[in-house]
């Protein structure tokens, strides 16, 4: 059976990137459904589509929503039983798919396999780091994610940059949460919850794809203050709203003195915004805990032990 492919691509004030990329995605995913959410860039991006790839279904947004809301609006519009997210700074190498659609059509794992991470390319200070394949700890009252061997098998997550879902399960996780806007930690928060009920990720390393993380969005439109704030509100709002084992609890809370403290004698300013930032979306994470389902088959700890070093 074959699997039909919608791929999105989330974009804010990209249209550089997606000149130098959109001909290729074009070109590797022949057949595809290829939908750009545009995030109230003010670049042009959106004219730029419409008036030179007509074929692409383009989704332009007025107000700006940020990556979770963006790759979920996307979603909403795809026809694929599988949806590939990519980010405007990834570009394809030529038959990245076949490898990553080949784990869908396993008969012995369609029903418990959440999404394909792909074989991520990325280009740093003029080096290339294979990155796709990760694990986590829960350390000094945090989850540290950290990389894997780039080798065949499991990963804990699975990018939202650069992966290969199956949408009806993605659908009925709720997507990427928003809570985690405007970026980070949205797609190891929804590969978290897929693990606890049952699901499996997996990294395959033939379906590569180069990244240019430098010329992204982030790390050029906004400063290094905010990105480091952002990230640790999402480290705060990842433990209080996924892990609910009752000794890791009391380790979260055993260690904030110190983390505190720490903050303090570095001056670590974005440590105490993004904490506070976290405390304003408590009323947010009980509403949406109170939603949830509870009958995960894998304790959040279960999860972290079998992806720990």
């Amino acid at each position: 059976m074959e699997n039909k492919i919608s791929v999105i691509i989330p974009n804010y004030n990209g249209k550089n990137l997606l000149a130098k990329n959109l001909p290729k995605v074009i070109a590797h995913c022949p057949d595809c459904q290829i939908i750009v959410v545009d995030d109230a860039s003010q670049d042009g991006s959106a004219d730029f589509i419409k008036n030179n790839f007509k074929s692409i279904t383009l989704i332009k947004k007025s107000k700006n929503i940020g990556f979770a809301n963006a790759i979920n609006e996307g979603v909403k519009h795809a026809t694929g039983d599988l949806i590939l997210l990519l980010n405007s700074d990834v570009s394809p190498r030529n038959n990245f798919l076949n490898p990553a659609i080949a784990h869908f059509r396993n008969k012995s794992k369609q029903s418990k396999l959440f999404a394909v991470a792909l074989c991520d390319q990325s280009h740093e200070d003029r080096k290339i780091i294979t990155r796709g394949r990760g694990g986590a700890i829960f350390k000094k009252g945090f989850v540290n994610h950290f990389a894997l061997p780039a080798k065949s098998g499991e990963t804990l997550w699975v990018s939202g940059g650069s992966g290969l879902f199956d949408k009806n399960k993605f659908v009925e996780l709720s997507g990427f949460d928003s809570v985690f806007a405007p970026f980070y930690w949205e797609d190891i928060d929804l590969s978290f919850r897929a693990r606890e009920n049952g699901l499996i990720c997996i990294f395959e390393p033939a379906a590569k794809v180069d990244h240019f993380h430098q010329e992204g969005a982030i790390l050029n439109q906004r400063s290094p203050f905010f990105i480091k704030t952002v990230s640790y509100k999402n480290q705060f709002i990842f433990v209080w709203k996924n892990i609910s084992d009752n000794s890791l609890i009391i380790k979260h809370l055993l260690w904030l003195p110190y983390h505190f403290a720490k903050a303090l004698i570095k001056l670590d300013f974005a440590f105490y915004c993004g904490f506070f930032w976290a405390i304003l979306k408590i009323p947010t994470l009980i509403f949406n805990y109170e939603l949830s389902a509870m009958n995960y088959q894998l304790s959040d700890k279960e999860v972290l032990k079998n992806f720990g070093r």
